[in-house]
């Protein structure tokens, strides 16, 4: 009888541990992207005005990261970089595809993105919401990997009316342009809660990949409730009473919030929580309506504001609860990450992202490595805790030093006092800069 129930316990063992490596080997994978989110934007970040207890809950059941950063500090930058796995600067996008200026160029074709990649083995691929990497239809994100898109492709659009800054109607359904009425955080919400429930295991046999770039809380500034501040034709946006931004801001973010819990409470109806990588991050720092903490700068800027970041990971078969991760990770870093856990490596031979897989199963630390941003007149390198900003002026360069470690607000420069460690910082900025930008034609900058 002991023999018997030892063979039947090492039968279920052994499918448990087969039912785990397939967990393993194929999870669901959802990103939610917030715009112009500032590191002191959320609950779980210190903020004690804004309610997020549905982002703030992927951080108590996964990893919170304090050392995150959006590749760029304006959208389009990042968005190039979690698209590939690459600094932006490889793309060509080094700044904002502007609705105004690039209405006919995009990420190019030729670049293979995240969605590419997982859809080549065996993802049903999706995205919800704000693309930013190309106006024209050939730019399309259903033409990059995605078997379903809707939302817009500018950098916001009027919430309530989808018209872009120059005066575009801009909601589209894969290339075409078919709009629907609706506040657009919660119609991106209600794709993604539509398509979880229509890609379960159960009816399609596939793993899925979900895309949900927001566009809260970026302006322009409207409630649900709020009138339309853009008309087709018209590059101008209505203006907002100031003094109401702060609150119309904070119930941007919490709807926002409230669509996240929608997805996670999705995941759960349909049997799918388990087996779902679930990435949240914001594409930058906020600007003057939002809030970054403790750092200095926001939107736009090369200090921390600009780009350290609210980010956190759950996937609740595999992370244990609760981490809290100090280690430096990039946008570029998320391709990789989501390819090892499935077992494969990026089929592009420029990437420059890391895995940071055992780093979430096993909090081990991350190699050493320098990291790089650039953007308008500012670039900088991170290693270790030194933080050497450059800013090119018509009369040369500006140098910063910071010692990150004791210093996170960037009050101390330190350039004057260790000239031989802004060389050092700065001679590899310099390569840095020649070898991404080589050969590269420049979409935006």
């Amino acid at each position: 009888m002991r023999r018997v129930m030892l063979f039947l316990f090492s039968i279920l063992l052994l499918s448990c541990l087969d039912n785990k490596e397939q967990i393993i080997k194929q999870p669901n994978i959802i990103i939610i992207v917030a715009d112009d989110l500032g590191y002191g934007d959320i609950s779980s970040f210190g903020n004690t005005t804004i309610k997020t207890p549905n982002i703030d809950a992927l951080a108590t059941t996964g990893i919170k990261f304090t050392d995150f950063h959006s590749n760029g500090a304006v959208c389009s930058p990042t968005r190039a970089a979690l698209m590939t796995g690459k600094y932006q600067q490889r793309t060509g996008i080094e700044g904002v595809v502007t609705a105004k200026s690039h209405r006919d160029v995009g990420l190019s074709l030729a670049q293979v993105t995240i969605a590419e990649e997982l859809s080549s083995y065996g993802y049903n691929s999706a995205m919800f919401g704000k693309w930013h990497l190309g106006y024209a239809k050939e730019y399309n994100p259903s033409l990059q990997g995605f078997h379903q898109f809707e939302g817009f492709v500018s950098g916001n659009i009027d919430y309530h009316a989808h018209i872009d800054q120059e005066g575009y109607l801009d909601w589209w359904k894969e290339t075409e342009i078919k709009n629907r009425e609706g506040y657009s955080t919660d119609l991106i919400t209600e794709n993604g809660v539509k398509f979880i429930k229509d890609n379960s295991l159960q009816k399609t046999a596939k793993p899925f990949f979900l895309y949900l770039p927001h566009e809260a809380p970026h302006g322009p500034y409207q409630r649900r409730i709020d009138k339309v501040l853009r008309e087709v034709g018209s590059s101008i946006t209505k203006p907002v009473v100031k003094d109401s931004i702060a609150s119309i801001y904070k119930e941007m973010v919490e709807v926002m919030d409230e669509g996240v819990g929608k997805i996670i409470k999705t995941l759960k109806e349909t049997g799918q929580y388990e087996n779902t990588i679930v990435i949240f991050f914001s594409d930058n720092g906020a600007n003057h309506f939002g809030n970054n903490g403790v750092l200095r700068g926001g939107k736009g800027s090369a200090y921390e504001g600009g780009s350290r970041v609210p980010a956190m990971i759950s996937y609740p078969a595999i992370i244990k609860d609760a981490i809290v991760s100090d280690q430096t990770v990039l946008t570029m870093d998320i391709l990789p990450t989501l390819l090892d856990f499935i077992a494969q490596k990026p089929s592009a031979k420029d990437v420059d992202g890391i895995s940071i897989k055992n780093h979430l199963l096993n909090q081990t630390k991350l190699p050493e490595r320098d990291v790089y941003f650039g953007y308008g007149r500012k670039s900088f390198i991170r290693s270790g805790n030194w933080k050497l900003i450059k800013t090119q002026l018509k009369e040369g360069s500006k140098m910063e030093l910071y010692n990150l470690s004791n210093d996170l607000k960037e009050r101390n420069n330190l350039s004057e006092e260790k000239p031989e460690l802004v060389e050092e910082l700065l001679k590899k900025l310099r390569l840095w800069e020649n070898e991404v930008t080589e050969g590269v034609e420049k979409i935006s900058k």
